[in-house]
């Protein structure tokens, strides 16, 4: 089984950007983490801070690549609250899409309130730290 995980903007500096809020793990230890508690599951990373880069991942995988792929686990970052594109790309998608944020978006800024990216996703997973990650591949595995 593949998953994709794909991280947009800023979350290239987890574990040293305000880990008040995102704790202190780095992307690469997600990766790491993933692999060990998940070892029987594929998994293709991805992140980039340019929206279009990651609209093309979502593409390839949810889409072109489908049936490569059991599902995506993604956390847009900003992107989530402003990128209409970014949602129509996850609209398309012939497989399962999950968001994860590590903060819980409702309890922060107004502006973190609503996910445009978190409506055209199977599930949003939000507040539970790095977790919700796990949590989404869980899920996935679930389906297949």
């Amino acid at each position: 089984m593949r998953i994709a995980v794909i991280n947009g903007p800023n979350l290239n500096l987890l574990g040293e950007r305000e880990p008040a809020i995102y704790g202190s793990l780095s992307l690469d230890g997600i990766r790491k983490k993933l692999k060990a508690d998940f070892p029987d599951i594929e998994f293709e990373h991805y992140q980039s801070n340019i929206e279009g880069e990651l609209i093309n991942k979502i593409q390839e995988s949810g889409f072109i690549n489908a049936a490569d792929t059991a599902g995506i686990v993604i956390n847009p970052g900003g992107f989530s609250h402003t990128s209409v594109a970014l949602a129509d790309a996850i609209a398309v998608s012939k497989i399962p899409v999950i968001e994860v944020h590590i903060s819980n978006i409702y309890a922060r800024e107004a502006y973190r309130h609503s996910s445009i990216t978190g409506a055209k996703c199977t599930g949003v997973i939000s507040g539970f730290g790095y977790s919700g990650y796990w949590l989404a591949v869980s899920y996935i595995k679930t389906l297949h």
